[in-house]
């Protein structure tokens, strides 16, 4: 089975407390996984070991066939990231800071033009083009970062807790537009901690203290009593 994302025997620590303990778990291209977890479970921290900021002591990751200590850049370029915290310039229009981010990646002119216009039709963002970052509400800024981070055209796009601060109905709108990318075949690694967020089909890995305790599809997961039940079970009633 051909994987976007392959973790095998990654550990990290901060000191004497270990943040990863040995985890492992696979995505397949084209599809989309849930890294559920309270807060504290190691999410961000794998998150910072996927986008090299954090390098691994131990283990291996692949991202779209390409070794994260082998070929950095190989692997970092196949990937688009949306962080928690937002990363755009809240005094320029959504176009202009689709441009600037763009040029980092060499993209100028034309190409550029039709990448930012094609991405912002993704996410339905296009008649917003010429807004200010600024006047936009939260569901709008994050779909924007979204379709930023589709710019250069990555085989893998990895969110980490991208509906922070969000009311139920962006936070609803921002989901689906990225179940839809990656029904269109995109892999989708979705860092949360809010069980609503996960569809029954998609792909589940759950990490709590550094492991992960369990890794399939929602549904087997959930099982007869529900994900959020399940989930609290699991992780002794944390969330």
């Amino acid at each position: 089975m051909s994987a976007g994302l392959q973790i095998r025997g990654v550990s990290y620590t901060y000191g004497p407390k270990a943040a990863l303990s040995d985890i492992s778990f696979a995505v397949p291209a084209g599809r989309f996984c849930a890294l559920l977890g309270p807060n504290g479970a190691g999410k961000s921290t794998l998150f910072n070991l996927l986008t090299r900021l954090l390098v691994p002591p131990s283990g291996q990751i692949m991202v779209a066939g390409h070794d994260l200590a082998k070929v950095p850049g190989l692997a970092l370029a196949a990937m688009g990231v949306v962080f928690q915290q937002p990363t755009f310039d809240p005094e320029l229009s959504v176009r202009r800071n689709l441009l600037f981010f763009a040029a980092l990646h060499g993209l100028a002119g034309r190409e550029a033009a039709a990448r930012i216009d094609a991405a912002l039709e993704r996410l339905a963002m296009r008649e917003r083009a010429g807004e200010r970052a600024r006047d936009l509400n939260g569901g709008h800024r994050r779909r924007m970062e979204i379709a930023r981070a589709l710019i250069h055209r990555p085989q893998f796009l990895l969110l980490d807790e991208p509906t922070v601060g969000l009311d139920a109905a962006s936070r609803r709108s921002v989901t689906d537009h990225v179940h839809a990318l990656a029904a269109d075949g995109m892999t989708v690694l979705w860092a949360t901690h809010l069980t609503d967020e996960v569809a029954p089909d998609d792909q589940l890995v759950i990490l709590h203290q550094g492991r992960v305790l369990a890794d399939g599809t929602a549904r087997d997961i959930a099982g007869p009593d529900g994900l959020t039940p399940t989930f609290l079970a699991l992780t002794g009633g944390e969330a």
